[in-house]
């Protein structure tokens, strides 16, 4: 499994199928708008009725929507790595995640790394794209997606998307519990709980403006809502494109899917990665994350009043008549 991309230039997929998918972009640009029926609206909200809530310690198997086992058993996963000067640790976190049970691609995205980490990367065995200069998260995210998207193939599922951090190490085959759940549609999105870490300088002031911030716009308090250890479906992504920008994409994105009517779960996994300490370059670490979290929630907070003043202006459509 090896290959690159160098800003744009897409490898062809070496599974011998033929995808469909868009080519890696920037963040930011117009929110798409789903094309649904107002029928069809109301069933993908009914089914989704059951708001988000902790998974238990346990994979979650029991599903709410009933799967064909023919659809399960050809599911696959795409884990997709962002990662910038990661070099010591990518190879390690890129054969764990290769791994991890119905994975059959691992894409690492060099978001502009100095060090050799595209390199490592290809050598452990994963896919490779590279942007030429550090475009950040969010846009590594997006470009790890549409990636996936050209080599998906028409007699298949798409495949469920895990992003995970490239520091995990040997870990990073521990987040194999947040499949299950989304596997059997028992959730559009799982989230990682990440048991505490060794040197974390925090006082979880973000993690507490975040937390509040989803509970505020969508009812659902998360435990940890700063984690970036997720898999979900290309629905659920494409739903929420294009992401927030920076360290709020996570904030962002959670609250985006819940107010669509996505169900989220949240999944104990046993990872370990580096944390930000308490000198100086932590604290300025967590400054940014305080500010992009920010951005994210006031975008959101300024959305939803200005549909909910279109609501209340423009009046109801009319229902549409044949002749």
């Amino acid at each position: 499994m090896t290959g690159e991309t160098v800003d744009g230039h897409v490898p062809p997929d070496q599974s011998g199928g033929s995808g469909s998918g868009g080519a890696p972009r920037e963040s930011g640009g117009p929110t798409p708008v789903a094309e649904t029926s107002g029928a069809g609206n109301w069933a993908r909200r009914a089914r989704r009725a059951a708001r988000s809530t902790t998974a238990p310690a346990a994979p979650v198997v029991a599903p709410t929507r009933k799967v064909a086992h023919s659809a399960r058993s050809r599911q696959r996963v795409a884990v997709i790595i962002p990662a910038k000067d990661e070099s010591r640790r990518i190879a390690a976190t890129v054969r764990a995640a290769r791994a991890i049970p119905h994975v059959d691609l691992v894409l690492v995205v060099d978001d502009g790394s100095v060090d050799n980490t595209q390199d490592v990367a290809r050598e452990a065995g994963a896919v490779v794209v590279r942007h030429s200069h550090n475009r950040g998260k969010a846009a590594a995210m997006e470009t790890g997606a549409a990636i996936v998207a050209m080599r998906d193939t028409d007699d298949r599922p798409p495949r469920l998307l895990l992003f995970i951090d490239g520091d995990l190490g040997d870990t990073a085959v521990n987040t194999a519990p947040l499949v299950p759940p989304v596997f059997e549609r028992a959730a559009d999105v799982s989230i990682a709980l990440l048991p505490p870490q060794p040197g974390a300088g925090g006082r979880g002031i973000v993690v507490g403006a975040a937390r509040r911030a989803i509970a505020s716009l969508t009812g659902w308090t998360p435990t940890q809502p700063l984690s970036g250890m997720r898999c979900l479906t290309r629905e659920a992504f494409e739903a929420v494109t294009p992401l927030a920008h920076g360290w709020g994409v996570e904030t962002g994105m959670t609250i985006d899917l819940l107010r669509q009517g996505f169900v989220a779960v949240e999944v104990p996994c046993d990872l370990r990665h580096r944390p930000s300490g308490t000198d100086l370059r932590g604290q300025l670490h967590r400054a940014a994350q305080y500010r992009d979290v920010m951005l994210a929630v006031g975008n959101r907070r300024v959305r939803g009043a200005a549909g909910a003043v279109r609501a209340k202006i423009l009046p109801p459509p009319r229902p549409r008549t044949h002749r």
